[in-house]
């Protein structure tokens, strides 16, 4: 029977220690989420992600790797990788004098994203990460620092344009994706980790502009995360605790059928709800419940981990006590983000001729 593990917890340093090994050992316990803290080198990066795997093969490692400022891995190798807003100001630059020509600058920045996606999802997979969470759907409304260059463009149709190239990049290295943060962060200031920012629009503006890209992209989506957001005129609650965002709009309104995934449910806003601060655990549960596959919890594993047991076992009393069900239909979604072929190791990635390609297309 496939199991349904809904829960991706972070491990505390560069190798697994004996609660690490325990933690990812237990059946609700689904992935792994890597930082900067667990990584050394590119050796001891391959070594971790190999131990991880032989705690359980199944089990998902995951990455916050997107390019530009937001890059776990940068050293040893390791190419640096443009923002996203590079590829969108790449997109607008179609030549001057003799040289100009319209459109070129689009054509451009489409190759540019398969590229960076190709060179980000395989150098991840030579390692042994399995999955990042990218590409960014956010609109650059101009106001979130947050956000800002991680966003490809203010043009929703820019968005969704090089967001399905760079997604065809990492497809070619055999790596899903994940669009972020449903429904759209990027018109609110205030930053999700250390607030919970509220956005006034109705669910009609929201839709005609920053849930765009979700639309378009919904057969090309393997994972969509929602964002830490409250958008008033829709629901009180922040959309990844709104089953009226996951299920109404997401799923049932714009056909999404892949994993949805919580944003990190240790941040500031990610735990405030209904005028009170939920713990981790009941913060879990509460995503599950509104819909999302997998719940994200970050940062947890130092200092012993308490919360990461505390969140475990809470998750397993309600699965014994009806307060939550796991799905099978849940589990297939988290399998579906496990990558389906087998990756270069590092030495043959760098002779190989698509990824020299890819890296000569890099802005």
């Amino acid at each position: 029977m496939l199991e349904h593990a809904p829960l991706i917890l972070d491990v505390a340093g560069t190798s697994l220690t004996t609660d690490d090994r325990r933690r990812l050992a237990h059946p609700l316990v689904g992935g792994v989420i890597l930082f900067t803290r667990n990584w050394a080198s590119r050796t001891q990066l391959t070594e971790l992600c190999a131990a991880i795997k032989r705690v359980r093969p199944d089990l998902l490692i995951a990455a916050d790797h997107e390019g530009g400022r937001v890059q776990r891995f940068r050293t040893d190798g390791f190419t640096h990788l443009p923002s996203m807003r590079t590829l969108g100001e790449l997109w607008l630059n179609d030549g001057r004098g003799a040289n100009a020509r319209a459109g070129q600058g689009a054509m451009r920045a489409q190759n540019a994203a398969t590229a960076a996606g190709y060179v980000l999802a395989a150098e991840l997979r030579a390692c042994g990460v399995d999955f990042s969470f990218t590409p960014v759907l956010d609109l650059d409304w101009g106001d979130s620092q947050v956000i800002g260059d991680r966003a490809f463009h203010a043009d929703a149709r820019v968005v969704a344009t090089l967001a399905k190239s760079l997604m065809l990049g990492l497809l070619q290295a055999g790596m899903a994706n994940c669009g972020k943060h449903f429904p759209g962060h990027g018109f609110v200031a205030a930053d999700s980790h250390v607030a919970l920012p509220v956005d006034k629009r109705s669910l009609k503006a929201i839709l005609a502009d920053d849930a765009m890209p979700y639309a378009w992209l919904q057969t090309a989506l393997t994972a969509v995360m929602p964002a830490h957001v409250i958008y008033s005129r829709v629901d009180k609650r922040p959309a990844g605790f709104s089953a009226r965002w996951l299920q109404d709009v997401l799923r049932a309104r714009l056909g999404f059928e892949g994993a949805i995934v919580s944003d990190d449910l240790s941040m500031a806003a990610a735990r405030q709800l209904d005028g009170r601060e939920l713990s981790f655990a009941e913060a879990a549960l509460e995503a599950l419940r509104a819909g999302c596959d997998l719940a994200l919890i970050c940062n947890q594993s130092l200092g012993g981990g308490a919360v990461l047991d505390e969140v475990i076992d809470t998750v397993a009393r309600a699965v014994v006590q009806g307060g939550w069900q796991p799905s099978r239909a849940s589990a297939l979604r988290r399998q579906a983000l496990l990558p389906a072929t087998p990756a270069l190791d590092w030495d043959s990635l760098m002779v190989s001729p698509r990824y020299r390609q890819a890296l000569a297309l890099l802005p």
